[in-house]
């Protein structure tokens, strides 16, 4: 039996969130990180429109249950 540590299912999920974003937005979000710190989720990065940032938003939304989620990511014209 394999024990699977916090770090290692933080990393798994900031993958996958990574991942969900890069497919939603059709990898609209440069420079994208996505950081778990503790219970909450915390998406950073850069895009050039705020409808980029709310897909970024639904597509992590869809892949946490038990987290709060911070939208950092910038919107730059």
């Amino acid at each position: 039996m394999t024990v699977e540590t916090y770090s290692q299912k933080a990393k798994r999920l900031s993958e996958k969130i990574e991942q969900t974003i890069a497919l939603r937005t059709g990898s609209q979000v440069q420079s994208l990180k996505v950081d778990i710190l503790g219970e909450i989720v915390v998406l950073s990065g850069r895009t050039d429109s705020f409808y980029h940032k709310q897909l970024a938003t639904h597509a992590a939304l869809s892949e946490i249950d038990q987290y709060a989620l911070t939208n950092n990511i910038r919107v730059e014209s």
